[in-house]
């Protein structure tokens, strides 16, 4: 009896030790090549940045930004021209519905923030939007000096001026009314005139009404979109059986925000898992720390926080100093 009890224990042992060594090497990225070669994900294009840690859900950043080292501002042509020119793979960018049903390239939910109007985007046409100063408020010592009043006027771009400038780019597109209105004026009006190339360099990502991303997915099974909840549930699947190589259907033809400080866990992290998620038309982007009101890697010391080998891309708010 003591005998055919060791040997069943030594079969247990041995297999806890194949499983352990196929979980390893299905999932290690050792292998992998060391070289740095992330590709970059421009926020808003080139734009002013501000102490994130002051920020809450209604803070008026325009107001606490750092003394201006260059001219852009945020959601603008010269700025997305600005960020390509620096070497941007991607330019992520925000938009909103006008009264006339055109596609605003905007951030906040009223206009008082950073123009000289008030209300809401939606409350005027976009020849009317066009005429707002969207450089009027911000100002780096409390009011004292605005550097960029007079300086906006005419630069708020439509969806359109966007696609016109840069006919050949990748964007990221983020919904930010959130509700399906908003999102079938996107496609029927914008994404569905695209061909297939120009189509598969656009991603759409929002935290509102999922209807919109339903009705995306329901027109194109193969564009990249992104919801909080989407990427949560996919995950979620992921952790559960990732650690075979199975890749959920609910991760396919996604992008992913990944926060450095909880990417390191999933498994393959990180080349593996980029491959991976690369085979099933999926994009991933690490944000920095706890990804907390788009933080970005924008020094030298972030930088030095990016897994040796990472092959995906990076969220950044000052491309310039990315590619300096």
């Amino acid at each position: 009896m003591n005998k055919r009890k060791g040997k069943k224990t030594w079969i247990i042992l041995v297999g806890f030790i194949l499983l352990a060594a196929f979980v390893w090497l299905n999932n290690t990225s050792l292998f992998y090549s060391k070289e740095t070669n992330y590709k970059i994900m421009a926020h808003r294009g080139l734009a002013q940045t501000f102490d994130i840690s002051t920020v809450e859900s209604d803070t008026n950043t325009a107001e606490i930004i750092y003394p201006p080292e260059h001219p852009y501002l945020e959601n603008t042509i010269s700025s997305m021209k600005a960020a390509f020119d620096h070497g941007a793979d991607i330019v992520e960018l925000d938009i909103k519905l006008t009264k006339d049903r055109q596609l605003a390239v905007f951030h906040d939910f009223t206009l008082e923030y950073r123009t000289n109007g008030k209300g809401e985007v939606k409350d005027y046409t976009m020849e009317e939007l066009k005429k707002l100063d969207i450089g009027y408020r911000y100002t780096a010592d409390n009011g004292v000096t605005f550097p960029f009043r007079g300086q906006g006027v005419g630069m708020m771009p439509s969806l359109d001026d966007v696609f016109a400038a840069f006919p050949n780019k990748a964007f990221l597109i983020h919904d930010k009314d959130g509700d399906i209105g908003t999102t079938k004026v996107l496609w029927d009006n914008y994404l569905s005139e695209m061909s297939k190339k120009q189509l598969n360099q656009i991603t759409v990502y929002g935290d509102g009404d999922s209807d919109g991303f339903d009705y995306l997915r329901s027109n194109n099974s193969e564009m990249k979109l992104l919801t909080k909840d989407m990427m949560i549930n996919a995950l979620l699947k992921y952790e559960l059986l990732g650690w075979t190589g199975y890749i959920p259907k609910e991760l396919h033809n996604m992008e992913l925000h990944l926060p450095l400080n909880y990417a390191k866990y999933l498994w393959g992290w990180p080349n593996k898992f980029v491959d991976r998620m690369e085979s099933v038309n999926t994009r991933v982007v690490i944000v920095e720390g706890n990804g907390k009101w788009s933080e970005g890697f924008d020094t030298k010391v972030s930088l030095d926080k990016i897994p040796a080998g990472y092959q995906g891309y990076i969220w950044t708010n000052r491309v310039d100093r990315v590619a300096e």
